[in-house]
């Protein structure tokens, strides 16, 4: 029941996250800076310290009372990761929604579940999955299957990226030899995707840094409600530090290229929608940061290691390419390339059902 408990809460998370850039989608008028990062406040200075007010008393003295190493690891690791985040939005944006999700999540889902069960290998810590715990049980041989399923998925759904860009471009030609402008570049979105993936696995890495803050606020949690379980919002305190630095890194690009673009105006442009723009701006970063809210539900009954990793970035994916069919993103390319894309989506479908088994055996 607890596994069952787990998968679902990560699919709520997953659904979030694979569906907050949609409401970006309906503001106007303003340039992707601006409306990134005024989304962004809500994700990562508004929205989690209030999550955290509402579920962890005391949340505040929690972190005063961590030590500077844990702080600063967990901050720095979201200074990184807050890369990543810029570099996914470049990545939807030359790819598309469906297709960047998949590269980049499947990148970010690899390192992220790989590389700290390798790090407690070397240095171990108790209640931690380790690599070798993955390799020599069936349970874990289950999952890391359920991972290489996964990057099979991905594999697949990025041919039919490749599939699809032959057949923009052809379409895109004009009758003298010309091709037309389109915002689909699939190098250029492949490179960003690839550099996206690999560092938005340290908001993962973050949360391991974290983690004594967590284990605190669960402990003072099992203190007040014996015999209740493992603490459903433990991770809210941990989230607060790591998107800091989440925060940081975005609000000094998104700032540099304000200024560069001369968009500061789009804040105030009476000429837009204002009133909408925030709205949906906001909208769009509250729906961002629910994905780790229900992570840190999911990882309560799962556990804290490669499985919650995999399935929250396999459920990410698999709503990002839904809302690419919906958003028509694959229109205008035929039967085969769509038949590629739909068989790269049940791939990644059935690596959730495999990881998802590994942990009801565990």
């Amino acid at each position: 029941m607890q596994a069952i408990l787990g998968v679902i809460f990560h699919f709520i998370g997953g659904f979030a996250s694979g569906s907050f850039y949609m409401p970006y989608k309906k503001v106007k008028g303003w340039h992707w800076e601006s409306f990134w990062i005024v989304g962004g406040i809500f994700s990562w200075l508004i929205v989690p310290p209030l999550a955290a007010y509402l579920t962890i008393p005391g949340f505040a003295d929690i972190i005063k009372g961590a030590s500077g190493s844990t702080i600063g690891l967990a901050y720095m690791f979201g200074v990184l990761w807050g890369i990543g985040g810029l570099t996914y939005g470049l990545g939807v944006r030359y790819l598309g929604v469906s297709l960047g999700s998949s590269i980049i999540l499947g990148l970010c889902m690899v390192f992220g579940a790989i590389i700290p069960s390798i790090y407690y290998d070397l240095f171990p810590k108790e209640g931690k999955d380790t690599f070798s715990m993955l390799t020599g049980s069936q349970w874990g041989l289950t999952v890391l299957a359920g991972l290489a399923v996964c990057i099979v998925g991905i594999i697949i759904c990025g041919k039919a990226g490749m599939m699809k860009e032959k057949q923009l471009v052809k379409e895109a030609t004009d009758p003298h030899g010309m091709e037309t402008k389109t915002e689909y570049k699939f190098a250029l979105g492949m490179f960003v995707s690839i550099v996206s993936g690999v560092l938005s696995a340290c908001f993962n890495f973050g949360l391991e840094a974290g983690k004594p803050m967590a284990d605190l606020a669960n402990e003072l949690w099992k203190a007040a409600n014996p015999n209740q379980g493992n603490f459903l919002y433990q991770n809210n305190v941990t989230y607060v530090v790591v998107l800091w630095g989440g925060l940081t890194t975005n609000f000094i690009w998104c700032m540099i290229l304000n200024a560069r673009n001369k968009t500061f105006n789009d804040y105030t442009n009476k000429q837009t929608p204002l009133l909408k723009n925030y709205i949906f701006s906001a909208l769009a970063g509250t729906t961002w940061f629910l994905q780790f809210f229900f992570y840190g539900m999911g990882e309560s009954k799962l556990g804290n290691g490669p499985s919650s990793w995999i399935l929250h970035m396999a459920f990410i994916i698999l709503t990002a390419n839904m809302w690419g069919l919906v958003l028509k993103e694959w229109k205008g390319v035929n039967k085969k390339t769509i038949t590629t894309i739909v068989l790269g989506i049940i791939t990644i479908i059935v690596s959730v059902l495999l990881v998802g088994y590994g942990n009801s055996i565990k």
